[in-house]
């Protein structure tokens, strides 16, 4: 069973913001069972395919049920990757799986995780450390959804192949939003570049990685290319003037041309090829290419999307129909594949069997 092709969005998930941390005895249960999962798939389908199911929305969240943890809380995404992480600790060349990033500060430290796993492997960390970068700079500036990032987990086999999984919060609103990426299937990282976005809170964004903000994209880049930063500047002051329609989702109030002079003069002068690489040039953050699609839009008429890209949901539906009734093929996959993944593992009885017992009541719950 392959994971790789995503499938239609069919629901909705809530994650909602959760606070605290999860109890030291259930941690480590989890630590256990998430090694002995992974040891079971990489050794029956390869490491590769551990990275195609984790990209996939609707398994991580089943994954995180099996393992015991709230299918509903936001907590589910860091403490799988960090049960994950610390589960296949030197165990990494055997299974080669490795794992770099996480929630908070040790997010910051994925390129260098990168670096070190790379340079011991014979590996050339560049493209990942690459790859790494520009999710988070798509997720956070492309991609203006309300969500600020801080969780930025980074998973990679010797192949080079890798998956992102990475969460915002909308402390406002109280919910997280999970953003899923797959090397194999990113042929653009600002083109349609995700595996999934889970939320349950749907929007407007400013999505300029939709395949309609093409235009958009183009336009941006020609204008800290082609024209002279003090008239982009002239331009931003005029539309600050401007007294946009109450559905335009871009805000002027936050618009400050002057604090933006630097790093347009910057990006002029170094002349980026396309949004690609504007985007991935340092300074290059929320506000400027918020400013950039204002004049986009404004200025040249080429707006960008706005389309919210979140469009998957939990996983196998409920008894009462809420989301959607429950997808009884899907989850008798799921059971299937995670009672065989257990029953191979090398457990301790008490922690085989609780897991076991978990399915069992699943299996009972819906009548499947």
């Amino acid at each position: 069973m392959s994971f790789t092709t995503a499938p239609k969005r069919t629901g909705i998930a809530n994650l909602p913001l959760h606070y605290g941390k999860v109890p030291p005895w259930l941690f480590d249960r989890m630590v256990k069972l998430a090694r002995g999962i992974t040891i079971a798939i990489v050794a029956d389908f390869g490491s590769e395919e551990m990275l195609r199911r984790l990209s996939h929305p609707h398994w991580f969240q089943a994954f995180g049920c099996i393992l015991g943890y709230d299918w509903h809380s936001s907590g589910v995404t860091t403490t799988l990757c960090g049960a994950l992480k610390e589960g296949i600790k030197g165990l990494e060349r055997d299974l080669g799986l490795f794992i770099a990033g996480g929630k908070g500060r040790t997010s910051r430290r994925t390129p260098s995780e990168i670096e070190s796993w790379g340079n011991s492997i014979s590996l050339n960390p560049a493209p990942l450390v690459y790859a790494s970068r520009m999710s988070a700079k798509v997720d956070s500036s492309a991609v203006q959804d309300g969500y600020q990032l801080y969780h930025h987990t980074f998973l990679f086999t010797p192949r080079g192949s890798w998956t992102v999984i990475q969460q915002g919060m909308n402390e406002a609103k109280r919910y997280a939003r999970r953003y899923h990426w797959l090397g194999e299937t990113v042929t653009s990282f600002v083109n349609e570049p995700h595996s999934a976005i889970l939320s349950e809170v749907r929007g407007q964004a400013l999505n300029l990685v939709a395949s309609e903000s093409h235009p958009a994209r183009t336009t941006i880049t020609d204008i800290v290319t082609n024209e002279k930063p003090e008239n982009v500047l002239a331009e931003l002051k005029r539309i600050k003037t401007l007294h946009l329609p109450s559905h335009h989702y871009l805000s002027t109030q936050d618009l400050h041309p002057d604090s933006l002079s630097r790093i347009l003069i910057s990006t002029y002068d170094r002349q980026p090829n396309d949004f690609e690489q504007l985007l991935g040039l340092k300074g290059v953050g929320p506000k400027t290419i918020r400013a950039l699609s204002l004049i986009s839009e404004l200025v040249h008429g080429v707006a960008p999307s706005y389309r919210d890209p979140a469009r998957y949901s939990f996983a196998h539906g409920g008894k009462d129909g809420i989301p959607y009734p429950v997808d009884r093929k899907t989850y008798d996959q799921s059971i299937e594949l995670l009672s065989k993944a257990i029953h191979k593992t090398k457990l301790g009885l008490r922690e085989k069997k609780e897991a076991l017992n978990r399915l069992g009541k699943l299996r009972r719950r819906y009548k499947v």
